[in-house]
């Protein structure tokens, strides 16, 4: 009762309340549907929840009541099938990259390429139900025609909702578990979940609270309690597409329990990370539907997400009238429950549902928008484009800014400027004469790996000098790392200002962390003049970095491959987690966004280094460099496309190619080709390779990426790889047994989330921008 009484008193208060009475009122008196269930729920409040117009017309009137009971027809899918697909997949039964055959060995006689994850994402190539002539009867046979349908096409290639997808996973549920899907789902899901009223073949007591259907043509009877959908009909009521009973309150029970990450009422039903892996994309990359594991995201089916609500949010539809949508950013889950097949043709639901959809999110007011990806939740979808039109000139640098100032900070001190060739203003113009010419007393200069000129790719490079202002250049990449005393001598300023590309083991980071411990023995203050991170601020990918590999490319332990830092942000770090105790001043830029990749800052490209010459090799990075120090395998080092290919002499192109796109990586496309080197590995020496497509640089994950590389690597050509030789640069040496034993990449990356969430925390503190 308490319940009932608090949502009914949320309900009067809820801006959308009157617009959603008006557009449910409408259809009702336009004959779309005869009645309806409406439930709104947003940060964990009931705020609209209301019964409208009739829940039967024929044989007699009958009025819709909060308490109906519906056929949910497909929401059964990921209502029943999925969620219980979610219990057995945290208990380790299955893999999502399993054939089905691995299952159901009689699967297209034993010989289908067909994955569950292509059957839970409907890129099965299968057909959209099994036939229903000649007529038949029974589980076993549904499961028998699902079985042996001839499928329409290949696999992973074309978007085709199919009921046979579901007909199969819900035998997977069956065989996995040795309970009918029924009995399963009541005892994992809907019991522990409250939802009292949810259930296959409702006993013949509810039949008064429960919607009919449609009239069955050839007998004339009403559907009321049993199912619609002919085939889970033929198959008993019991099937993994259709056949679930629920009331809109039993409902409300579980989109609250996905809102809440997997808990409910303070008891959590599944982890986390599980819900997050079933309602993000996960279809192949190079595709324009979006759909998780059996959740709809963005796709011709998925117009009840309305006009508002964000690519992100995710729901499903039912063919008698039912919809779920829920939305993680703004916490608002909406469901609408209607029988709008009983009696009569009736015009299309979508405009209904896209109707209280909108309303809904408009008077929530949407403010944010969530995008997910292997691995993170990006607050702002396209971010980067649209930072581009609003970008009123170029982003101010910490150089630009400072220049602004006239230096003052600087002014009287003796400066010690680590830089090298991107220590440029945004009109192209040298940190180092801007300085001078402003009255700084820059009396040394100090340069990172690739050297003053950042053209030099080997190791000890030697001391120079500024050919234009004269000052002496100390070489941080020759016969030390840190500056020394006798370099500081006479300096009473350090100052940083080097363009990074926002990965771990870019070694420009351990030199200004370095040189940042040098200050502080030195006791003179450190100033960083902060430059965007080119791969954006917000990803956060990658295996943490273990104590034992910190190394100079890697300095501080637990901190992820991609960190989504600034190198102004990983000052503040460094100095606070290693207790450096520096006098540390970063100057801040102004008008960067973290979601903005380079494009759209309006800066210039400059080569951080020889062969990081694009954003997208900056892109692709984070993934391709875990395996950098493998000695027979070329990174695309000595071509035109370094870090956008790979290759070595026991590659076959097209295997791997093929092996990498069967496994649908998200964002990025492979084809073979074939290259000399110039320089580095395999100079000289003719190999293939793959090269890198970035389809949709929003979805790549590139350390997703690299990890399918190496376990591909090992399984298509094991022992060739010698992965402990990349142990500093893949940070972990649990992930590398796991890519020994050829792990699924996807699990690889399970394994490490609770750590990348510890280092989400952490990095919470320091981060300057928004």
């Amino acid at each position: 009762m308490l319940v009932v009484l608090l949502a009914a008193m949320a309900t009067q208060t809820f801006s959308g309340s009157a617009a959603l009475d008006d557009a449910v009122n409408l259809a009702i008196h336009d004959r779309r549907i005869p009645g309806a269930v409406l439930i709104v729920g947003h940060k964990g409040h009931i705020v609209h929840r209301k019964a409208y117009g009739n829940r039967a017309e024929v044989p007699q009137i009958e009025k819709m009541t909060l308490d109906t009971i519906f056929d949910c027809a497909s929401l059964t899918k990921v209502v029943a099938t999925t969620s219980c697909l979610m219990k057995l997949f945290e208990e380790g039964k299955f893999r999502l990259n399993d054939k089905v055959t691995d299952y159901i060995p009689e699967f297209q006689g034993g010989k289908s390429e067909i994955t569950l994850r292509n059957l839970m994402t409907h890129f099965s190539g299968l057909r959209p139900d099994v036939p229903l002539t000649p007529e038949w009867k029974g589980y076993e046979t549904g499961i028998h025609l699902a079985c042996t349908d001839p499928p329409a096409g290949p696999p992973g290639v074309q978007h085709v909702y199919s009921d046979i997808n579901f007909e199969l996973l819900g035998e997977l549920v069956h065989r996995l578990s040795g309970e009918t899907l029924a009995e399963y789902s009541r005892k994992h899901v809907f019991v522990p979940l409250g939802m009292k009223d949810a259930m296959y073949q409702p006993p013949a007591s509810l039949i008064p609270r429960i919607a009919p259907t449609e009239k069955l043509p050839k007998t004339g009877e009403i559907l009321r309690g049993i199912v619609h959908d002919p085939t889970a009909r033929n198959m008993g009521g019991i099937a993994g597409h259709a056949g679930l009973f629920a009331t809109g309150d039993d409902l409300a029970r579980f989109a609250q329990m996905m809102l809440n990450m997997g808990k409910l009422d303070g008891k959590r039903f599944f982890s986390p990370l599980t819900v997050e892996k079933f309602t993000e994309p996960q279809t192949p990359p190079d595709q324009p539907i979006l759909r998780g594991f059996g959740w709809d995201i963005d796709s011709p089916y998925s117009g009840n997400r309305g006009e508002l609500f964000p690519i992100g949010s995710y729901g499903h539809t039912g063919f008698t009238g039912t919809s779920l949508w829920i939305d993680p950013t703004s916490q608002t889950y909406v469901i609408l429950l209607t029988n709008a097949i009983h009696n009569g043709p009736r015009p299309p639901m979508l405009p209904l549902r896209s109707k209280v959809a909108t309303i809904t999110a408009a008077a929530i007011g949407i403010t944010s928008r969530r995008v997910s990806l292997t691995g993170y939740n990006e607050t702002v979808v396209n971010l980067g484009r649209r930072r581009i039109v609003e970008h009123q000139g170029s982003v101010m640098t910490g150089l630009d800014m400072l220049e602004e100032q006239g230096f003052l900070p600087l002014k009287g001190l003796r400066v010690g400027l680590i830089t090298n060739h991107t220590g440029l203003d945004k009109h192209g113009k040298r940190n180092v004469d801007l300085m001078r010419t402003a009255g700084v007393d820059v009396v040394a200069l100090f340069s990172p790996e690739h050297g003053w000129t950042g053209s030099v790719d080997h190791t000890g490079i030697q001391d120079t000098t500024d050919s234009t202002s004269g000052v002496k250049v100390f070489s941080l990449y020759g016969k030390t790392t840190h500056p020394t005393p006798e370099m500081l001598q006479g300096i009473d300023a350090l100052v940083y200002d080097i363009q990074d590309i926002g990965v771990r083991f870019y070694t420009y980071e351990t030199t200004m962390a370095y040189a940042i411990e040098s200050a502080a023995k030195a006791g003179i203050p450190f100033y960083v003049l902060d430059r965007p991170n080119p791969i954006t601020g917000v990803r956060v990918e990658g295996p943490p970095l273990d104590e034992a590999n910190t190394s100079f490319v890697g300095y501080l332990t637990g901190i992820p491959v991609r960190h989504g830092m600034t190198m102004g942000e990983l000052a503040t770090m460094f100095n606070k987690e290693k207790k450096i105790g520096a006098n540390l001043h970063v100057v801040q830029m102004r008008d960067w966004d973290r979601g903005d990749w380079f494009d759209a800052v309006n800066l210039p490209w400059i080569n951080p280094s020889p062969n990081m010459r694009s954003l997208n090799a900056a892109m692709l990075y984070p993934g391709l460099c875990l395996l950098e120090y493998s000695p027979n395998l070329s990174m695309g080092r000595g071509t035109d496309a370094p870090f956008e290919q790979i290759g070595a002499d026991f590659i076959e192109g097209t295997k791997l190619a093929a092996y990498l796109n069967r496994r649908g990586i998200p964002g990025v496309r492979l084809y073979a080709t074939s290259f000399t080197p110039t320089e580095s590995k395999f100079q000289g020496v003719h190999i293939e390779g793959v090269r890198f497509v970035i389809t949709e640089r929003e979805r790549l994950d590139p350390i997703r990426l690299g990890l399918e590389i190496a376990v591909g690597l090992q399984r298509l050509y094991p022992g060739k790889i010698n992965f402990e030789l990349s142990r500093r640069l893949i940070g972990s040496e649990a992930v590398i047994k796991q890519i020994l034993a050829t792990e699924d990449a996807e699990d690889i990356q399970d394994s490490y989330r609770d750590a990348i969430k510890s280092f989400e925390t952490k990095r919470s503190k320091y981060l300057i921008y928004k």
